[in-house]
């Protein structure tokens, strides 16, 4: 293996001329957000991706609850519209102040 087919992971990779991008909007789009475990954590992601994706059905939604129910992960998937709708929705998510992590 030579030195230019390695890539240093820390260093974000940029886009290249003329390649089309990794997701193709508007297109089905998975989440998972964790936080606190709490009675009503579901209910407030769900009424923040409401906000962000008008459409947004809960049927699939999976709430999964760390191994000593410290944690849950709520797992959905949104249509998602673009970069901008994605950003929106991670930065709502954070700003409750009881989202962890949004993956």
């Amino acid at each position: 293996m030579n030195d230019n087919s390695l890539r240093d992971l820390r260093v974000p990779s940029r886009p290249v001329a003329g390649k089309p991008p990794r997701i193709t909007f508007p297109c089905r789009y998975s989440l998972k957000v964790v936080g606190d475990a709490a009675e009503d954590f579901a209910a407030m992601v769900c009424q923040v991706v409401s906000r962000h994706d008008p459409h947004f059905d809960a049927i699939d939604l999976r709430v999964v609850e760390s191994r000593n129910a410290r944690f849950q992960s709520v797992r959905l998937t949104i249509r998602a519209t673009g970069e901008a709708q994605l950003r929106a929705l991670f930065v709502e998510l954070k700003a409750t102040g009881r989202v962890h992590m949004v993956v």
